[in-house]
């Protein structure tokens, strides 16, 4: 309708909010995508134990749901906040929670130090999400202006999973070069772990985005309503009155949905699938002497008393062997980012999709069904039939479930705004992707680590993959279900 005037007609201010926005959803991903690169690593190191060893496949499944989980009762939170403190206040608050938190991660000593420090991580983005879109849907009183920006503004979501891929690659291969910075050492290691490192940029978002929260305003309207004394005060019960009711459930169940597959199946990929990989049969087989050597001498090593001659003695070895393992984990920790890459620029094609579909205009339901009936198809080729051949072929079938995943992603973040009014948008939005997705979505993981894969033969990396390819049908087929229910928006409601 309008399209072909919205650009000239942005104010300065407009621009400083997309460019805000656009930057705390492109860091969004890059905290919550650090997890699988740098969770096996850690936990194997503060575990001491094999890279291989089934605790690590256990406690990465539990990472990633305890995370979430933490993230989202308190992202919960953060959405009530949000319609009650104002919107660029709480995505301020989130996005600097997510910004120190990994820092903090990276000195971590133990396992549960670490684990405490990702949820805090988690808890910022899930609070800063809600915020965000909230705020950006707010900017634009144009209906085909704040559609068009809602789609956009998302894509660097997934901009933000190719750049922590190839930061990650980065350390990978500069670490050695690095300043130590007094992070702890792996047992019989000489510098510090890369998963630290990568820790240590989740600054960023906070040093960038520091420098511009001043220009930018308050939702004007939330505010000036909130100045008159007009805004209703949000209430989670509201959401289940018999306007919001039917609305609320499913965008939940559907959040729950996506977000099952993205970490039932997606976000375990390069750390616990990708090692499993035909490609890497030679380094499998390198390193399986190597890790049980490994294991016999961390327990020598264990059984003496710190500052001993003995210990001393016992730490000779390990460090021997951890430069055997080096060369063969480099390459497999290289096949994992390759596939995280294709998995992200899958995604990234996905949101673009996503916003040419918004631009051009038609029904959401019809929308939607459009992007989930190929996932029904691709997640179970893709992990089932792909994962046999090499890692070229399965990386293009990841880019094809991450274009399956992420564009639902989207399509949820433009919606949601639109079906409940002011008072209730952060509210019903912090629900629907909290609650749905990351409270009940990302318990995908344990099940998929914990309860499906056991179920299989073969190695720990093949059980997973099977798992992965089960769960992420089953899901995708009760998100085909829960889409025929989804109503279409109406007309904004008034507060």
């Amino acid at each position: 309708m309008n399209s072909s005037a919205p650009g000239p007609k942005l104010t300065l201010t407009q621009w400083l909010i997309i460019i805000v926005a656009s930057l705390g959803f492109l860091f969004d991903t890059y905290q919550l995508l650090m997890t699988p690169l740098v969770g096996p690593g850690a936990i194997a190191e503060l575990l001491k134990v094999p890279l291989s060893n089934p605790a690590v496949t256990k406690w990465m499944a539990n990472l990633l749901w305890l995370t979430a989980l933490s993230g989202g009762v308190f992202g919960l939170l953060g959405g009530w906040l949000t319609d009650r403190l104002g919107r660029k206040f709480v995505m301020a608050l989130g996005i600097f929670v997510y910004s120190l938190s990994p820092v903090a991660g990276a000195f971590s000593q133990t396992l549960p130090t670490f684990i405490f420090w990702r949820c805090a991580t988690f808890v910022g983005v899930c609070i800063e999400f809600v915020a965000a879109v909230t705020w950006i849907a707010e900017v634009f009183a144009d209906k085909a202006q704040k559609e068009k920006w809602l789609g956009i503004t998302q894509l660097f979501a997934s901009l933000g999973g190719v750049l922590v891929t190839g930061i990650n690659s980065w350390i990978v291969v500069s670490g050695k070069s690095l300043p130590h910075l007094g992070m702890p050492l792996a047992l019989g290691a000489t510098d510090p772990a890369s998963w630290r490192y990568l820790l240590l940029t989740g600054i960023i978002p906070a040093l960038l985005i520091a420098l511009m929260l001043p220009f930018v305003p308050e939702s004007k309207v939330w505010k000036e309503r909130k100045l008159a004394g007009t805004l209703k005060r949000p209430s989670f019960g509201a959401l289940f009155s018999p306007e919001f009711r039917r609305v609320t459930l499913v965008t939940a169940g559907l959040s729950a949905c996506a977000y099952g597959i993205a970490f039932g199946a997606l976000q375990l990929t390069p750390g616990r699938i990708a090692p499993g990989l035909p490609d890497l049969a030679e380094q499998r087989k390198a390193l399986k002497p190597l890790v049980d050597e490994a294991k016999a001498l961390n327990t020598a090593f264990d059984a003496t008393q710190p500052g001993t001659p003995e210990r001393k003695a016992a730490l000779a070895p390990i460090k021997e062997n951890f430069a055997k393992q080096k060369p063969h984990q480099d390459k497999v920790k290289e096949v994992g980012n390759h596939v995280q890459l294709y998995q992200e620029m899958g995604g990234l094609v996905g949101r673009i999709v996503l916003a040419l579909l918004l631009i051009v205009g038609m029904s959401r339901r019809l929308m939607l069904r459009m992007l989930q009936v190929p996932g029904v198809l691709i997640l179970p080729l893709t992990y089932l039939v792909l994962y046999n051949q090499d890692a070229a072929v399965f990386s293009w079938g990841i880019a094809c479930a991450g274009f399956v995943v992420m564009s639902q992603l989207s399509f949820l973040g433009e919606y949601l705004p639109k079906v409940f009014p002011m008072h209730l948008r952060g509210t019903g939005g912090s629900f629907a992707t909290n609650v749905g997705g990351r409270m009940i979505g990302t318990s995908a993981a344990f099940l998929t680590g914990n309860v499906i894969a056991p179920l299989f033969t073969g190695s720990p990396y093949e059980q997973m993959a099977r798992a992965a390819g089960w769960v992420g049908l089953g899901i995708a087929v009760i998100a085909l279900i829960l889409g025929t229910l989804l109503p279409e928006p109406k007309e904004q409601a008034a507060d």
